[in-house]
C-alpha cells in the first residue's frame, strides 16, 4: 500500500551523495532500478533522473517493518529511504558515479507500488521502438533519453543567454496565423466564431519576424514551436522547435559570424568540442559538384570526378549517350576497395537504381595494376589508364562511374559515396565537421507546377550581380541564401530578405503571382514594407536535429519528449483521434468518406 511521504524532505538527488557525505544521513527518494536479497542483506540500486545509489538493508539498522517491506520491493516500486552514507562493502562499481559508496539503510517507505513494466528500463534499450513509444512515460526514465533532454534544456538556457547577451530580444510570434500555402501543407485549425474560415499552425514565424524588423525591433530571437504536415524521416517530425533569429542592418557575414559565435559556444559547453573559426564555406554549385548534396558530410572524402572530357571520345555507349543528351560522367574512388566481391557490388548497383540510375559502371585496380572492369570491352586500355589517372586512382582501388543528367548523377553519387562511409564505417559521430553552404539557386522549376517555385521562400534576396538575369534566365540567378550542415545534416539556414519593393513585385511576379494574389495571401507584409523597411537577414535552427547530432543519437525521436511515429500519430495518446458529433457541428464541419490515394 502506498505511503505519504509526509514529514520527509529529499536532502540529495541519488548522484549527489559522494564520499564527502561519508558518516552523514541522507533521504533519497527515487525508482527501483533492480532489487537482491542476498539472505539477510537485501541491495537495491536506486535511480533518479541523476543517476543510480546502491541502498543497503539490514534487519539491524532498518528494523523489521523497514526489512519486510525491501523484502517486497521490486522494479520500478518509488520509495523514499533514509540511511547512512558509507564506503561500499564490495568492491567499487567503476561505472557509477556513485560506485565507492551506499547508503544504509534506517527507514523506508514506498511511496508508490508497480507493475511489472512492459520492458525493461535500460540505456540502450533493444525493446521495438513502437512498444517503447506507446509507453512513452515509461521510456522517458531511461538515463540516455534523460541525458538527452537535459542537453535539450541546456541547449536552449545557453542559447538565450547567448542571445541575450548579443543584444537580441526574446518576443513571441502568433501560433494562429492565415494559411500561406507556398511550401509544405498547413495544419489547418477551424474557426468557432468565424464559420467556413480556418487558422494555419505556423510552419515558421518566418513573416512575422520580418514584421519585427519593420517595426524596428533590431534583433528578436524565439524558441519557436512549427508545424508541417509532410511525410516524416529520421530527422523530421510534423511538430518541432526552431531557434529562429533575425537581424537588421545585417549583410551575409554579419549574421554567420554571430552565428559561428554561437555554435561555438554551444559545443564547447555541450560537447566539450572546440570549434575553430571562422567555419569553412562553400557555394552550393561547389557543393554538388564534389559531393552531389546541398548538405556534405566532409567527415570522410571520396569527392565525386567529372569525366565526361576524359571519356567524350571512348565507345562506351553508356557514357556517349549521357554526354549527347547534355548529362555528364562522373565517378568516385572507394580507395582501398578494388577487391570488393561482385555481390557487394550488385548490391551497390541495386542501391544507386533507388536513387534514379539505369545503372553502375565500375572499374577495379588490380594489385598488378591491371583493370577489371564492367565496360572494359568498350575501352581501350590506355582510355582505362586515362579515366584511372582522371579519378587519382592507384593499385587496389574501385571506382564507380554514373552517367545521366547532372542532377541524377549527383543524387546517385552523393547518396552512394554516403552508403559506402556507411559500410566502411567512416562515419565517427564525435568527428564534428561545421560547412555553411552558399548561394543556393533563388528559383528552381517545378515540373509538376509547370513553373519556377523560390528554393527557400519568396522573400529571399537574389545576389545583386545575377538579378539582370531574372528574365532571361531566372535559374541562374543565385541568392543571398546560407544553410549550416554539419556531419551531411542540414542544421539551419537562412537568407537576407528582400526590402525593396520593386524586387518583391518582380519576385511575386516570377513566382507566378498577380499582383492581386500576393495582396491577398501577403497583404499585412508587403503594407508594412510601404512604411520604411530596414536591410534585415536572419536564420533558423532546427533544434532537435541540433541536439540530435550533439548526442549522437540515430532519430530526433530520442531528444523529443513525446515524438510522433511516421504517420505523424502518437502511439501513447492515439492522437489524432475523432471528435464527438457536437464539437464538428459548433464548427460547422461535416466529415465526407474519401477513398483512400494509393
Amino acid at each position: 500500500m502506498a505511503e505519504s511521504m509526509a514529514g520527509l524532505k529529499r536532502s540529495h538527488r541519488c548522484t549527489e551523495v559522494s564520499e564527502a557525505h561519508i558518516g552523514s544521513e541522507v533521504t533519497v527518494m527515487g525508482w527501483v532500478q533492480k532489487s537482491r536479497n542476498k539472505g539477510g542483506i537485501i541491495f537495491v540500486d536506486l535511480r533518479d533522473r541523476s543517476g543510480i545509489l546502491q541502498l543497503i538493508f539490514e534487519e539491524s539498522d532498518c528494523g523489521t517493518e523497514s526489512f519486510e517491506k525491501a523484502e517486497k520491493l521490486r522494479s520500478e516500486f518509488v520509495i523514499a529511504v533514509t540511511g547512512i552514507v558509507e564506503k561500499r562493502s564490495g568492491a567499487a562499481n567503476e561505472n557509477l558515479k556513485t560506485g565507492n559508496i551506499e547508503v544504509r539503510a534506517k527507514s523506508l517507505r514506498i511511496l508508490s507500488e508497480s507493475e511489472v513494466p512492459p520492458f525493461p528500463i535500460e540505456e540502450n534499450s533493444k525493446t521495438k521502438e513502437e512498444l517503447r513509444l506507446k509507453y512513452r512515460f515509461l521510456d522517458l526514465r531511461r538515463p540516455d533519453i534523460q541525458r538527452n533532454l537535459a542537453v535539450r534544456s541546456r541547449v536552449a538556457t545557453l542559447t538565450r543567454a547567448f542571445l541575450a547577451e548579443e543584444g537580441f530580444l526574446e518576443i513571441e510570434t502568433p501560433t494562429l496565423i492565415k494559411s500561406t500555402p507556398e511550401g509544405a501543407r498547413d495544419y489547418l485549425v477551424p474557426s468557432r466564431v468565424h464559420p467556413g474560415s480556418f487558422y494555419a499552425l505556423p510552419q515558421s514565424p518566418q513573416l512575422f519576424k520580418q514584421l519585427l524588423m519593420c517595426s524596428g525591433y533590431d534583433r528578436y530571437f524565439q524558441l519557436a514551436r512549427c508545424y508541417r504536415d509532410e511525410d516524416l524521416r529520421a530527422d523530421r517530425q510534423p511538430e518541432f522547435t526552431q531557434i529562429d533569429m533575425e537581424l537588421s542592418f545585417v549583410d551575409v557575414d554579419d549574421v554567420l559570424e554571430v552565428n559561428e559565435r554561437l555554435l561555438q559556444k554551444l559545443f564547447k559547453d555541450i560537447c566539450g568540442y572546440e570549434l575553430s573559426l571562422p567555419i569553412p564555406r562553400m557555394t552550393w554549385k561547389e557543393a554538388m559538384e564534389r559531393y552531389g548534396s546541398d548538405k556534405p558530410d566532409l567527415r570522410f572524402g571520396m569527392e565525386i570526378h567529372n569525366v565526361s572530357e576524359t571519356v567524350k571520345d571512348c565507345e562506351f555507349v553508356v557514357f556517349q549517350s549521357a554526354l549527347a543528351n547534355g548529362g555528364s560522367v562522373r565517378g568516385i574512388n572507394a580507395e582501398g576497395q578494388g577487391a570488393m566481391p561482385r555481390k557487394k557490388i550488385d548490391a551497390l548497383v541495386e542501391y544507386a537504381k533507388g536513387f534514379g540510375a539505369k545503372g553502375l559502371a565500375y572499374l577495379a585496380i588490380q594489385p598488378d595494376g591491371s583493370f577489371k572492369s564492367s565496360f572494359a570491352k568498350f575501352m581501350k586500355e590506355e582510355e582505362l589508364a586515362a579515366l584511372a589517372t582522371a579519378m587519382d586512382a592507384k593499385a587496389g582501388d574501385l571506382l564507380l562511374f554514373a552517367a545521366d543528367k547532372d542532377k541524377v548523377v549527383f543524387d546517385v553519387l552523393g547518396n552512394l559515396r554516403l552508403e559506402l562511409a556507411r559500410q566502411l564505417d567512416l562515419l565517427k559521430k564525435d568527428d564534428f565537421k561545421f560547412l555553411w553552404v552558399t548561394e543556393f539557386p533563388l528559383l528552381e522549376y517545378s515540373e509538376e507546377e509547370g513553373r519556377y517555385m523560390a528554393m527557400h521562400h519568396p522573400f529571399t534576396m537574389p545576389m545583386e550581380e545575377d538579378w539582370p538575369l531574372i528574365d532571361s534566365n531566372p535559374g541562374a540567378v543565385r541568392a543571398k541564401a546560407y544553410d549550416i550542415v554539419l556531419n551531411g545534416v542540414e542544421m539551419g539556414g537562412g537568407s537576407v530578405r528582400i526590402h525593396q519593393s520593386d524586387i518583391q513585385s518582380k519576385m511575386f511576379e516570377v513566382l507566378g503571382f498577380t499582383p492581386e494574389k500576393a495582396q491577398e495571401q501577403f497583404g499585412f507584409l508587403l503594407n508594412a514594407f510601404k512604411y520604411g523597411v530596414p536591410p534585415h537577414a536572419g536564420l533558423a535552427y532546427g533544434m532537435d536535429r541540433m541536439v540530435m547530432l550533439m548526442v549522437g543519437a540515430d532519430s530526433i525521436r530520442d531528444v523529443i519528449a513525446f515524438p510522433k511515429i511516421k504517420d505523424a500519430s502518437c502511439l501513447m495518446t492515439e492522437a489524432p483521434a475523432p471528435v464527438d458529433e457536437k464539437q464538428l457541428k459548433e464548427l460547422g464541419i461535416a466529415i465526407s468518406e474519401t477513398e483512400n490515394q494509393e
